[in-house]
């Protein structure tokens, strides 16, 4: 695939790793985290300087987290794909790829069963 001219963002030489990152193994993981790193100052001033009890920053915070985390998953194909788009990746590069993957891996674990008929009741 060729890339595209980025907008703006990280280098163009780092375009590679922004795919690998948003499609590879773990992506929706490394997504969440990223949303919980996103929030964490927000969550720190929370707990920090809301003058009321404990109990109540606690659970403001607790809130917080359930949200920030439900809407970050709710859209995380879409930002990943926008993150791709930022890159330099043409729109739908990461749709394409992990659709290829999962196919790959779907063709590896059906391989790993039936090579040469072994184990096979056909």
């Amino acid at each position: 695939m060729d890339l595209v001219r980025p907008r703006r963002g990280l280098p163009r030489e780092l375009a590679d790793w922004v795919l690998a990152d948003v499609t590879g193994r773990g992506w929706a993981w490394r997504h969440l985290l990223r949303a919980l790193v996103q929030l964490a100052p927000v969550l720190v001033l929370c707990l920090v300087a809301v003058p009321v009890p404990l109990e109540y920053r606690l659970a403001a915070c607790g809130g917080g987290v359930l949200l920030g985390l439900l809407f970050s998953a709710a859209y995380m194909t879409e930002t990943s794909e926008h993150r791709a788009v930022k890159a330099g990746w043409p729109p739908g590069t990461t749709r394409r790829v992990r659709e290829a993957d999962a196919e790959r891996r779907a063709v590896e674990r059906g391989a790993r069963y039936r090579r040469d008929g072994a184990g096979s009741y056909d």
